[in-house]
């Protein structure tokens, strides 16, 4: 509803979109072609299906008149589609959704889903006819629905394009794959404007830098270019008397374990001998009776 309002207040003279009275998850949108393209003239009537858990999920598109670039009353797959969740984005809405479609018209079809191969010229004628189309749900010709929306533009002085309102993200990629369309066979298919992605030789790695004059020995540099961390020798004035002691080697480390452990087992063994000992003489004063035996 707050979509559907803010469309209300802010028409804009290329494309319409509302809710249905009784459905406010089924929308009907009305554009007009996108300028310098065999559309030009085409005014387009199509539907958005809004999935429950909108707008954390996309919204899905058909054409419902003909355009000659998509199929009539199918679902066409796009970056702004239920087909493609993982490039939408909860922060657009239906505004941004029209303006990309009308901008994804003048790509072409290549294999698309709900796309469809047809030449300009017969794009053109499409185009010429378009806008008698009457959508039988709205009860109005495509031209009809968009001359309203165009007038109630130009009385609050709203002229905005379709180019002013698509993302950036979705602009870079009609550029991108334009620019791909274009390329041809001489250049080899590649856009002039795609970077390059031939890989380039790593940069030289920096020398090691001479002894500083301070006997400091020089730092240690990784692959990437960074210093590693060196430990600071002692400085000449520190007092080895208050320096700990260094630990012994492995060899004497693993003889004072085995001594320590030979230790503990000397005192143990005595233990249970006195223990035994003791045993016995209670069990032969026990047996003899002997008296002052403990």
């Amino acid at each position: 509803m707050r979509e559907a309002a803010e469309l209300a207040n802010a028409p804009s003279p290329d494309y319409f979109a509302a809710p249905l009275e009784d459905n406010l998850f089924e929308w009907h949108f009305t554009l007009r072609g996108p300028p310098e393209s065999p559309y030009a003239s085409g005014i387009y009537h199509g539907r958005i299906t809004l999935p429950a858990t909108y707008p954390m999920r996309p919204p899905s598109f058909r054409f419902l008149s003909p355009s000659g670039r998509f199929e009539v009353n199918r679902e066409i797959c796009l970056s702004i589609s239920d087909h493609h969740e993982e490039t939408w984005l909860p922060a657009w809405g239906v505004r941004t959704a029209v303006v990309a479609l009308r901008g994804f018209m003048e790509s072409e079809p290549q294999g698309q889903v709900g796309a469809i191969e047809c030449g300009d010229d017969q794009r053109r004628a499409i185009a010429d006819t378009s806008g008698l189309w009457k959508c039988e749900t709205c009860g109005k010709s495509s031209a009809d629905i968009l001359k309203e929306s165009e007038a109630a533009a130009k009385e609050l002085g709203l002229d905005a394009t379709a180019d002013e309102e698509t993302p950036a993200e979705l602009k870079i990629s009609f550029k991108v794959k334009k620019k791909e369309q274009e390329g041809g066979a001489g250049s080899g298919g590649q856009a002039a404007d795609v970077p390059s992605t031939t890989p380039t030789e790593p940069p030289p790695q920096p020398q090691q830098a001479p002894p500083a004059a301070s006997g400091y020995p020089p730092p240690v540099w990784q692959q990437d270019g960074v210093p590693a961390h060196v430990q600071d020798p002692l400085p000449p004035y520190f007092d080895q008397r208050y320096a700990p002691p260094p630990p012994p080697p492995p060899q004497q480390q693993q003889q004072q374990q085995q001594l320590g452990a030979n230790d503990e087992t000397f005192w143990l063994d005595r233990i249970i001998v006195a223990l035994v000992v003791l045993l016995a003489a209670v069990l032969f004063k026990k047996v003899v009776g002997l008296p002052g035996v403990y």
